[in-house]
């Protein structure tokens, strides 16, 4: 079963290093997105399996508004995981992440091989 996983943020070296670090999974399909509102308008193209989401982003929506967007949409809700990135790791913002409905909050610099095992789990509690 293939995976559709999109990856929205406003650095090129972090979509780039996500890329590289997803690669490695079977039966993977990665799509970028480098704003808010191009990740909110693919997801709901796309529907994908997991979103990987920065948090600060400029323009209209940043990855808390778009994390809350995908889990309200009936269509995309229910079925899509999403890992939240951020430098930001202080309590409210951790509790923002909560209020949202992110499944998974990662710190900037993260290990690549954290990520790949955070979304494994995901991916295999995805079904």
């Amino acid at each position: 079963m293939t995976h559709r996983i999109l990856i929205v943020d406003d650095q090129p070296d972090i979509r780039k290093l996500v890329n590289l670090t997803l690669q490695h999974l079977e039966d993977a399909e990665l799509h970028e997105a480098d704003n808010g509102m191009d990740g909110w308008q693919m997801a709901r193209r796309l529907r994908p399996d997991l979103v990987l989401l920065d948090v600060m982003m400029p323009g209209e929506l940043d990855g808390f508004q778009v994390c809350e967007k995908i889990k309200k949409d009936p269509e995309l809700g229910p079925g899509t995981r999403i890992i939240l990135l951020t430098a930001r790791a202080q309590k409210e913002d951790l509790e923002l992440g909560e209020r949202v409905a992110c499944d998974a909050y990662l710190t900037k610099a993260f290990s690549p091989l954290k990520l790949l095992d955070l979304v494994d789990d995901l991916l295999s509690r995805h079904g």
